[in-house]
């Protein structure tokens, strides 16, 4: 299954890189707007995020020993609420600070008649997870495992 390139999003999915997984790339000016978008990406692998209304709200918080693990362990978060709880996101609000973070998503209950369902995401995986600033621009690489 091909996904298409969203246009103005600040992110991509790479097809050439994964062909059984997803990879995606992200780019944002501050390290919590690339949490945002990162979530948003993975959010828009598995569902049209515009038929997402941002009705439940949800908080996590979470520390870590590095920045990169600091996101993996966000995003797995998002897929946690996804099996555990059918849940799905459209609207995300981060504040990182040195290595804790605490974020805010908002969403709703999944509903197959009203939600735009694409693929099934199981997993955030460490297979060229990669997080770096490059001249002032933030940037992350993950691959998901669907």
């Amino acid at each position: 299954m091909k996904i298409k390139k969203f246009e103005m999003m600040p992110f991509k999915f790479n097809e050439d890189i994964e062909i059984a997984d997803v990879a995606v790339e992200v780019w944002a000016n501050t390290i919590e707007e690339l949490f945002c978008d990162s979530a948003l990406a993975l959010s828009e692998v598995m569902v049209d995020t515009k038929t997402v209304e941002p009705r439940i709200e949800k908080e996590i918080n979470l520390s870590s020993n590095s920045l990169d693990m600091l996101l993996y362990d966000f995003l797995s978060e998002i897929v946690y609420f996804k099996d555990a709880q059918s849940l799905l996101f459209s609207k995300f609000e981060v504040k990182i600070d040195n290595l804790s973070l605490n974020a805010k998503l908002w969403g709703e209950e999944i509903n197959r008649e009203k939600h735009a369902l694409r693929i099934d995401v199981k997993a955030v995986t460490l297979y060229r997870f990669d997080l770096r600033n490059e001249n002032g621009i933030w940037r992350a690489e993950f691959v998901l495992d669907i």
